[in-house]
């Protein structure tokens, strides 16, 4: 195929693809003559042809039909599956003419397509088909015979989706009743299609050899075998039996060929499976052929009953199962003893190879069909076949498989039941089955406890109550006789066994409670059956015919446990089915099982009694549990017949006296429980039970058990004797009497009082004391039948003392909280409240609310630890939860939530609150509520809320006790106007950690309400409005304060993290509502309430349109109030010019004729002078003559009242009133000069420009008053006015100069800005040198903004000629004059100050002057000889001063962090100073770089590369920078523009503006970077060459797909507009090629070199290729390039100036100067000098420096050519 890259020949119209191929030729209709493939007619199915030239096909098939059937033909994978995807799609749209038209072709491509390797292509095919199919429908008849044998071999894919995709067709072609007449109609087609595939195909005539790879030729080809087969299978279950008779022949002819007898032996797995599958089809349908093949069935199957493939398997043993049916003389033709049982054997005594889930269910009906005559001698026959079974079982894998081991187990019994039916009357088959073969499989399975757990007890269990159901049903006396000798045998035996192991002294636990599994099992077999089953999936089991219909419906339903048999659980069945099933025990059991039972019992408690044995104690207590009678009680006492103790009451006596079962408790027990550890009371108060069920009477076990409780029984038993009695019914049931009794209850109460009034020394030392709480615990919290377990009044009083006990906490410190009982109080209370169930008594709400108390109060208060706290919170939970589920009369009584409501207000209100305490307050009301919203009853939560809520007296009161701090801002911002004195109190005064109570009520009830929304809750009088307009308030006065305290935006965080914010609350209420009550406090008061409209416009959160009807009547905002002037001002940003024109309108009267006192009023000049200030910020009022007007007013009033103008005077002395005025008036001239483009006369800007230096002035002599707001407010305002007037004449335009008085702009240069700057710079030093910590958003530092952006428009000469102190630094080396040192350093340490626009506004100033100080160090330039080793040059020393403390500054901030690794640095944080002041001081040093000579930088350069200060600051950068350095504004570039990143725009160091301040540092940094690059590029390259490979790859990364491009192009770019010329060389560059081509030419000589720049400029080398090179020898050319590739790799410098660098070496060679045979260049690329030392032997001239250097890296003094030493 073409190569995609190539250029196409011209006129060259044919495709190089071979699909685009197909479509040309299905597209030229008639230039073609014909495409035929396999053939051209109907009957052959030939391949369609390309276009016309068989006009009967071409009416029928579709040109683009026609080309996908092409396609399909292809090799390609992907051009198949894309083209059979197509076809189907085609067959779904097109017309059902359309589609018929493919039919005559579509056979011949599905049967080779069906086939195809790929398996994804044959299911698309298969789902095309479908497609085909629900088109065509009846249509596809005539073909069906040609697809049928391919299709049936489809639906046998061994690829799932595509045998499903083939069935989904098939049964879409045909309804299920339909699909048998289907087959039968193309039965003889499909047979020779799958005989074929069989008998004829081979790997290479299925696919071609010579382009399919073997492997997969193999593959296919075993893929076809197997599909053929199953295919087979799947015809022969499709056909009626009438019909197979037909086919006889052809199955006949099949069998007869050797070929299909191999595959039973084909080492593919799958093969073998889809034969053995067939086999057995085979036999089922056709037998009598089967039977005449006899001879080759038999080896056939049966000697392969070995393998052991998992997916050969099943299929295996069925056909061996249907062949030993079928073929009755199929052992003729095999040697049974020889050949097929040792293979058996084998199998089976490996426990089936993993397989024994498969192979053992067809173990017995494999022995039912093998003829006596194969089976003799049938002892021992049988014997071997169980002994492998057993054999099979102790194999690992069969033992760590359950399903394995459990098909083994039951296949034995099965195997042996079988046995056993058709040996009965064989004595000594009977005696090998019970004693060599049943007793020792249970030995086996005693002695390994990894069986124990197996069901092999519950085999056992059904085998023998099968062969006594036997007995009783069975008529012949002669099999009743056998079967009780076999049973007597087995018990005899089984006895023998039993007794054995338990008379082990060391016996293993595990065999105890495997014995006392297999004795339970057998005493109650029925009901374990059933256990048994309930648990195991419904799967198929032999039933005998001896098993009565009883056994059968216990057999189909399937139920089980079998876990209990190893853990002995079965003493957890209730003792009414013990007794039921214990009467169905067969009489050949019972006798037999006691005499078992009572040898056991009398062996272990021997053994007890003597060596007080835990495994034998354990193994009586669950014997008891399952034999509790008088008589085994009986063989445990014994002997010890011994009168109860005096002391016992005279019932308990005379009942021990009769009673076995209580005398031995009496006797024994009582004495072993109080000797007992914890472990083995356990099983002796099993024991207990066991002997009280002995009992005749609940009156009797009462007697008993109070007895007992009074002195014998510790808490330990007592506890043990509970837990007993709640774990089971029946237990309960014995002891209900006594647990409702007095004795217990008192005794608990007695415990509880003991427990609680402990202290920690005693509780530590009491070791049953954690016992002691659980059994308090367990008494409250434990319910029967909806009932306590213990009297209710006994419960109550427990409460109490629980109360008493949690109500001493705040007494007490935390380290004697945690060590007191307060943890068993907690648990005690959760579990009596998360058990009640309704049973909540009126004593527990006092409990509940103490619970709340303590939970709501920070830990500070409580003294309580965490855990405890953790504790509290979950049994408060448990116990609200109980509350809200009583009855609904219990609801509007409960005590606790009245009084923790008024509990609640009284915290937020009176309480001293931090943000921790808060928290945890909101955060248990959150969890109190949430449970109340659960309860469903919205009036309960009604009245909660209702009652916090405070009176509008007391919201109120809240907000006027919030500090006024907060109006600092928008007086600054010109948001609001005041014009009095309202700043009373100090903010800082207050306590720096307690919380305003208004923040903590509204916080609060807002949190309440949230919660509350889960339900539709209706609150009267506006209270969630109310509500939400106070949360509002607070939020504001937060968002208000300037450098808000961390305690406040703590609080602001949690109140995000708790999703309380107006977004989520304002859903909730009626914003008419809330709109209507925030427009009428803010008409009424002002200040905050008018900025909370402007923040809900700004927000979005309301629109325009729904404050529109509050402002319609304009006239009803005047006169002006405060409150309604506040309003104006904070809407006047939303309303549109005609609203603002009508605002404005009504204040133009209220400025002419006013008296002085008018003007200061706030319904006089200055009231409507900030509504008009407040319309011009939003640049609306485009009247310029009004503006004009306005202006002529101000002038008048200048006139008329000039001592309202506070010029050049002192302020202490001044009103608020007259400062307001002031203020408003500067503000309008600022926005007068920016939005008012009306010419002006010259008084007008007199009148301006004098008031502005007058102001400043002012402000400049009133320093002292800055800490008064309105005073530093009056600073701002004046500054500001001096910063546009300076903006203004600075961005001049022609128009505009045109526009003003003739020597304005001259007037202001010499005059006005000089006196603004001779003003601001000495007030700036002196305001930072009071604090150097001030935040730049702190209300006392902000007058530093407009202050600093004024100073950024000083110029150069304003600056030189400063008037500050003389600064200098002690040991500073400088060659700059006084006045230039002083002003750096004055200037340099402010790039360290706190405060940015301080560092901006030094940035500027210092950026101005560096250009001017390299000449400074050039005149000094002769001082640094040639002789020094490297000689290096400092740049300025007060910046490098300045730079150190930053580097150990950053290193602080930055050190920790890998290179490359972002650090995002928090604007305006401390660490965003320092950053920003360490990347301005490089930015500095860099231009001071750039502006120096090439010799002065190679000397700065070295200074640097000593210091290392350049390699800090890489590494920072590449911590700053982001990973995508995108600019913001890309996504509204143009798509196909490169993006703008922060390479490609330059840095706006703006004052003011803070949108972007996220990006400063990461811009800042970016930009750093470049100029690094682009000046200093040889040490960049000379850092990144020796950085570790890590760093060298992220740097190299970074660089190459962001600053590379850039920097290629302005150096291309400066080459090409380079003004420099050189005599003889011409220069070009090549933008495309990143390439600089230079022509040398002098005479007839030409030299041309060419620059190529690297991918990843300017890390990579430039590498320097030669061009022509006429006249110039090849060793001299070499030193050449060797010379000018090294300048521009090593230092720092351009192309042109390492090409006028190169040029002058040429010049001075062609004039005859020769080169320094040290460095070969002939002017030096350091210090640019010329060869001069001169060696006396040889006359060589050589460099100083390069001389130097030989010396001393060689430690000789020899010349380096003639070696002779040089003088």
């Amino acid at each position: 195929m073409g190569g995609k890259n190539k250029q196409r020949t011209k006129g060259n119209l044919r495709p190089s693809n071979s699909g685009r191929a197909a479509e040309l030729l299905a597209k030229e209709q008639g230039t073609v003559p014909g495409f035929i493939g396999f053939g051209t007619s109907h009957s052959d199915f030939g391949y369609v042809p390309a276009i016309q030239g068989a006009e009967d096909i071409d009416s029928l098939v579709d040109s683009d039909f026609r080309m996908v059937l092409r396609k399909l033909s292809k090799k390609d994978v992907t051009t198949k599956l894309k083209a059979m995807q197509e076809f189907g799609t085609m067959c779904t749209e097109r017309d059902p003419e359309a589609v018929k038209g493919v039919l005559p072709y579509w056979p011949r491509i599905f049967c080779k397509i069906s086939l195809d390797h790929d398996r994804r292509v044959r299911e698309a095919t298969q789902q095309a088909f479908e497609k085909l199919i629900l088109k065509v429908k009846k249509h596809l008849a005539p073909y069906l015979k040609s697809v049928m044998g391919y299709w049936l071999m489809a639906q046998c894919d061994t690829y799932p989706p595509a045998a499903t995709a083939a069935k989904d067709a098939f049964e879409a072609a045909f309804p299920p009743s339909k699909q048998p007449e289907a087959i039968v109609f193309c039965k003889e087609e499909i047979t020779s299609v799958l005989q074929d595939h069989l008998l004829k195909e081979t790997p290479d005539t299925l696919s071609d050899p010579q382009t399919v790879p073997e492997e997969e030729r193999e593959a296919k080809f075993h893929r076809v075998v197997t599909c053929s087969l199953l295919a087979l299978k799947k015809l022969l279950c499709f056909l009626p039996n009438n019909e197979l008779d037909s086919l006889e022949d052809k199955f006949k002819s099949l069998l007869s060929q050797n070929k299909f007898w191999k595959y039973g032996k084909h080492n593919v797995p799958q093969i073998r499976s889809a034969y053995f599958e067939l086999i057995s089809a085979l036999c089922q349908h056709v037998p009598q052929v089967m039977k005449e093949e006899a001879s080759k069935v038999s080896p056939s199957v049966l000697l392969s009953i070995d393998d052991s493939d998992p997916a050969v398997c099943p299929a295996l043993w069925e056909a061996v199962l249907y062949t030993v049916t079928t073929v009755e003389e199929c052992w003729l033709h095999v040697n049974a003893k020889k050949s097929v049982f040792p293979k058996l054997t084998a199998v089976v005594r490996e426990g089936g190879r993993g397989l024994a889930a498969v192979i053992y269910p067809y173990l017995l009906p494999f022995i039912s069909k093998l003829p006596p005559s194969i089976t003799e001698p049938k002892l021992d026959f049988f014997k071997h076949f169980l002994t492998s079974v057993i054999t099979g079982l102790s194999t690992e894998r069969t033992k760590a498989s359950f399903s394995e081991c459990s098909a083994v187990v039951s296949a034995f019994f099965e195997c042996l039941r079988f046995i056993m039916q058709q040996s009965l009357g064989e004595e000594d088959m009977e005696q090998m089955l019970i004693n060599e073969q049943l007793i020792p499989f249970i030995d086996t399975v005693l002695k390994d406890p990894g069986l124990q757990h197996r069901p092999l007890f519950n085999h056992l269990a059904d085998t023998i109550s099968a062969w006594e159901a036997k007995v009783d049903a069975e008529k012949d006396a002669e099999t009743v006789y056998n079967l009780e000798n076999v049973l007597l045998n087995f018990w005899e035996r089984l006895s023998e066994i039993c007794v054995e192991k338990i008379s082990e002294p060391e016996v293993d636990v595990k065999t105890v409670l495997g014995v006392s599994s297999l004795v339970g099992v057998l005493q109650k077999p029925k009901s374990l059956l059933k256990l048994l089953k309930s648990n195991r999936k419904k799967t198929g089991r032999v039933r005998f015919a001896i098993e009565e219909p009883e056994a059968k419906k216990e057999n189909e339903k399937c139920a089980s446990s079998e876990g209990e048999s190893s853990e002995g659980s079965e003493k957890a069945t209730d003792s009414s089915d013990t007794h039921k099933s214990s009467d169905l025990v067969s009489p050949l059991r019972k006798k037999p099982l006691e005499d078992l039972v009572c040898k056991l019992a009398e062996v272990s408690i021997a053994f007890v009694n003597e060596q007080k044995s835990e495994q034998h104690l354990q193994f009586l207590s669950t014997l008891l549990d399952s034999f509790s009678s008088d008589l085994v009680f009986k063989v445990l006492l014994g002997d010890e017949q011994k009168n109860i103790i005096k002391a016992r009451p005279l019932a308990v006596g005379k009942l021990a006296q009769e009673n076995p079962a209580v005398q031995f408790l009496y006797h024994k027990l009582v004495g072993w429980l109080n000797e007992s550890k914890k472990k083995d009371g356990a099983f002796l108060v099993d024991i207990l039970y066991s002997a009280l069920r002995c009992c005749d009477s609940d009156l009797e076990r009462k007697h008993v058990l109070d007895d007992l409780t009074k002195e014998d029984l510790k808490c330990t038993s007592l506890l043990q004797v509970i837990e007993k009695a709640c774990s089971s019914s029946d237990k309960y049931a014995l002891v209900t009497p006594w647990l409702k009794g007095s004795i217990l209850g008192e005794k608990l109460v007695a415990l509880a009082d003991c427990l609680c009034g402990q202290d920690s020394e005693s509780t530590s030392s009491e070791p049953h004391s954690s016992e002691q709480w659980t059994l308090l615990r367990l008494a409250l919290s434990q319910h029967v039948k909806n009932d306590y377990l213990i009297g209710e009044v006994y419960v109550g009083r427990i409460i109490v003392k629980l109360h008493e006990t949690l109500s001493k906490t705040k007494d007490l410190s935390e380290a004697e909280n945690s060590d007191s009982s307060m943890s068993f109080v907690c648990d005690v209370a959760h579990s009596y409240f998360s058990s009640a169930g309704g049973l909540l008594m009126p004593s527990s709400e006092d409990l509940l609310l103490t619970l709340f108390q303590l939970c709501a109060q920070s830990k500070e208060r409580t003294h309580l630890p965490d855990f405890l706290i953790c504790k509290l919170k979950s049994t408060l939970l448990s116990g609200i939860s109980l509350l809200v589920h009583q009855t609904a009369s219990t609801h509007g009584q409960s005590t606790f939530l009245r009084l923790s409501a008024l509990w609640l207000k009284d915290q937020v209100q009176s309480s001293a609150l931090d943000n921790t305490s808060l928290q945890v307050l909101l955060s248990a009301v959150g969890d109190l509520l949430n449970t109340l919203v659960e309860s469903g009853d919205t009036s309960l939560l009604e009245v909660y809320i209702g009652s916090v809520m405070p009176s509008d007296s007391e919201w109120e009161k809240m907000r006027r006790s919030l500090p006024i701090e907060w109006l600092y801002r928008p007086l600054l911002e010109g948001r609001l106007s005041l014009n009095y004195e309202c700043f009373k109190t100090d903010f800082k005064e207050q306590d720096p950690q307690t919380l305003p109570s208004h923040l903590c009520t509204s916080s609060l009830l807002s949190k309440m309400i949230l919660i509350a929304r889960k339900k539709k809750i209706v609150l009267e009088n506006n209270v969630l409005e109310k509500i939400i307009a106070e949360l509002l308030y607070s939020l504001q006065w937060c968002e208000e304060l300037d450098n808000l305290p961390p305690f406040l935006t703590g609080f602001c965080v949690m109140l995000q993290k708790m999703d309380v914010t107006y977004d989520n609350l304002s859903v909730l209420g009626n914003t008419s509502s809330l709109l209507e009550l925030l427009f009428n406090r803010s008409r009424k008061n002002g200040t905050l309430w008018s900025l909370i409209i402007a923040k809900l416009i700004l927000s979005r959160s309301i629109s325009s349109d729904e404050v529109k009807p509050y402002y319609k009547r304009k006239e009803s905002f005047f006169p002006l109030t405060e409150g309604n002037l506040h309003t104006i001002q904070s809407l006047c940003p939303f309303l549109s010019k005609e609203e603002q024109k009508e605002f404005s309108i009504q204040g133009i009267p209220a400025f002419l004729g006013w008296t002085k006192e008018d003007l200061c009023s706030i319904n006089g000049a200055f009231g409507h002078l900030a509504i008009f200030n407040s319309c011009l910020q939003t640049r609306s009022v485009d009247d310029k003559q009004l503006l004009h007007g306005i202006l002529k007013i101000i002038i008048s009033w200048k006139k008329q009242h000039e001592d309202i103008f506070l010029f050049s005077c002192n302020l202490s002395e001044a009103s608020p009133e007259v400062l307001g005025v002031n203020i408003e008036i500067m503000r309008f001239l600022s926005l007068f000069l920016k939005y008012c483009s009306c010419p002006l006369a010259e008084s007008e800007w007199d009148f301006i420009m004098c008031s502005m230096l007058a102001w400043l002035e002012t402000t400049s002599e009133n320093q002292a008053l800055y800490s008064v707001p309105l005073v530093q407010l009056f600073a701002c305002v004046s500054f500001d006015l001096a910063c546009d007037l300076s903006a203004f004449f600075d961005s001049m335009t022609p128009d505009i100069i045109g526009n003003l008085p003739v020597n304005l702009i001259s007037e202001w240069k010499e005059f006005f800005s000089k006196g603004i700057h001779s003003l601001l710079l000495p007030l700036l030093v002196t305001a930072i040198g009071e604090n150097k910590d001030l935040s730049e958003t702190s209300f006392q530092n902000a007058m530093l903004k407009p202050m600093c952006e004024t100073l950024t428009y000083i110029s150069k000469d304003q600056l030189l000629s400063h008037k500050l102190p003389v600064r200098s630094v002690a040991g500073q080396k400088t060659n700059l004059p006084e006045h230039l040192q002083t002003l750096l350093n004055t200037l340099t340490p402010l790039l360290l100050f706190r405060a940015r626009p301080v560092q901006i506004a030094a940035y500027h100033m210092l950026y101005k002057l560096m250009p001017e100080l390299p000449q400074y160090d050039q005149d000094n330039l002769k001082s640094y000889g040639d002789e020094e080793e490297d000689p290096a040059l400092s740049p300025p020393a007060a910046l490098m001063s300045l730079l150190s403390t930053q580097e150990d500054l950053l290193e602080k901030v930055l050190g920790c962090v890998p290179v490359g690794q972002i650090v995002t640095v928090k604007p305006l944080s401390e660490d965003f100073c320092y950053v920003l002041g360490y990347l301005l001081t490089w930015k500095l040093i860099l231009t001071f770089f750039k502006a120096a000579s090439s010799q002065l930088r190679a000397l700065y350069s070295m200074y640097l590369r000593k210091t290392k200060s350049l390699n800090k600051l890489l590494y920072h950068l590449f911590r700053l920078m982001p990973e995508n350095p995108t600019y913001g504004e890309t996504a509204i570039e143009v798509s196909n523009k490169d993006p703008k990143t922060f390479f490609t725009e330059e840095l706006q160091l703006s004052i003011r503006e803070t949108a972007t301040l996220p990006y400063h540092i990461p811009h800042l940094a970016c930009s750093v970077y470049h100029m690094t690059l682009k000046d200093l590029p040889a040490m960049v390259r000379l850092w990144w060459n020796s950085s570790e490979k890590r760093v060298f790859n992220i740097v190299d990364r970074f660089t190459s797909k962001y600053v590379s491009n850039v920097l290629s192009f302005q150096e291309i770019s400066s080459v090409q507009t380079s003004t420099q010329l050189f005599s003889g060389m011409t220069v070009k560059a090549r933008a495309t090629t990143r390439e600089v081509m230079a022509t040398y030419t002098i005479e007839d000589i030409v030299i041309e070199l060419i620059i190529q720049l690297p991918s990843n400029y300017p890390l990579g080398s430039i590498t320097v290729e030669s061009g022509k090179r006429i006249g110039v020898a090849v060793q001299q050319w070499r030193n050449w390039m060797l010379q000018l590739s090294t300048y521009l790799t090593h230092q720092n410098g351009s192309i042109m100036e390492g090409l006028a660098l190169w040029k002058n070496n040429v010049d001075k060679r062609f004039e005859g100067v020769e080169d320094c045979m040290i460095c070969f260049s002939v002017i030096h690329g350091f210090n640019y000098s010329l060869p001069k030392k001169a060696c006396r032997t040889c006359k060589k001239k050589f460099h100083s420096a390069c001389l130097y250097k030989w010396f001393t890296s060689s430690n000789k003094s020899t010349c380096p050519l003639c070696r002779e030493t040089f003088f």
